[in-house]
């Protein structure tokens, strides 16, 4: 008879692998914490609890993940939270958490983002900052307008401001966009600051007799404004950059930024009316900005230090790159941050 088969001798089955370690709440995401209003140690991440691990190295052409500049961690979360209140009645006059805009006209590259802060994102609040872009005309005679505005986000009525004021100058540029253009390829610069002064003050008289049919303080329906005039013909390179109250015009060249309005005033209306016509270079980066992001360019050199390595690569970012770009985040800063970048080839 055949010997019988073999038995194979008894094996321990293998121990099943590690569980994850639980995920440290003060984490949210690729910026900062998840909980706000907190006082928490610093994160430490490395095997029981010790120094951190060594960062790992992003592949190649691949952003570094930046949790915030500084060594604080913002107090809010890096991700909505909270939805605002809605009135059932007045659902047409929602505003969404983020604005994403982008074109390429000639010679330039335009991005533009307007973004609820972390402050209310957290509390449920309503983004008070507006956006608006548009093009009026065809062809090489068309004028891409970028319009924006951020109110006091104390001031019950700052949000309706900004977009009463963005829609109310973005109409009469619209109107008059035949002699804006002329103007702007015949180089005719007073007259435009003294146009566009016109129009920008029309903007903030309509927010000061709308504030008294609401019995409201003046102070609590305005806002500041910024408004970027870019010609369609290729063979015009002058940009018009305009507004007043809070808000920045920065720009990028030759590796570092310059404050092409220093002194800017902090309040979110004012009578000093700000204008600047300038020829573009090739590899300028022109930043326009509401006080939210403003005030932290001033500020913050580790902002526009990032920035500058991120923005001075040959092609401009994606849109959503350049969100990411816009929402980089410090600790003392969670305003809403509208701003419109344009690079030029």
């Amino acid at each position: 008879m055949p010997p019988p088969p073999a038995t194979a001798p008894a094996t321990t089955p293998a121990p099943p692998p590690p569980a994850d370690p639980p995920a440290d709440p003060r984490i949210g995401g690729v910026t900062g914490y998840a909980l706000g209003g907190v006082a928490v140690p610093p994160v430490s991440d490395g095997p029981g609890g010790g120094p951190p691990r060594a960062p790992v190295a992003p592949p190649p052409g691949a952003r570094p993940v930046v949790r915030h500049l500084g060594d604080r961690a913002p107090t809010y979360a890096a991700e909505p939270g909270a939805l605002p209140r809605t009135d059932p009645a007045a659902v047409d006059t929602l505003t969404p958490d983020t604005v994403l805009e982008g074109a390429r006209y000639g010679t330039y590259t335009l991005r533009a983002a307007s973004v609820r802060g972390d402050s209310a994102r957290y509390r449920g609040e309503p983004r008070r900052d507006h956006l608006l872009t548009a093009r009026f005309g065809s062809g090489d005679e068309a004028l891409v307008l970028v319009v924006l505005a951020g109110g006091d986000r104390a001031a019950p009525g700052a949000a309706e401001a900004a977009a009463d004021l963005c829609r109310t100058v973005a109409a009469a540029v619209g109107r008059s966009r035949e002699r804006l253009a002329a103007d702007i390829l015949a180089g005719h610069r007073e007259a435009l600051r003294s146009g566009l002064q016109r129009l920008t003050d029309r903007g903030h008289g309509r927010l000061r007799a709308r504030a008294a049919e609401l019995g409201l303080a003046e102070g609590a329906y305005t806002a500041g404004l910024r408004g970027l005039l870019l010609p369609v013909d290729p063979r015009c390179s002058t940009r018009i950059c305009f507004g007043a109250g809070a808000g920045g015009l920065f720009r990028l060249r030759a590796g570092r930024w310059q404050d092409l309005e220093p002194g800017a005033p902090d309040g979110p209306a004012g009578a000093d009316f700000r204008f600047r016509a300038s020829v573009a270079r090739p590899g300028d980066v022109l930043l326009l900005c509401s006080g939210g992001l403003a005030e932290p360019m001033r500020e913050e050199a580790s902002l526009s230090a990032e920035l500058t390595a991120r923005w001075s690569a040959p092609e401009p970012p994606g849109l959503a790159a350049f969100l990411a770009d816009t929402q980089l985040r410090l600790k003392g800063y969670a305003d809403d941050r509208t701003t419109a970048a344009v690079w030029e080839a």
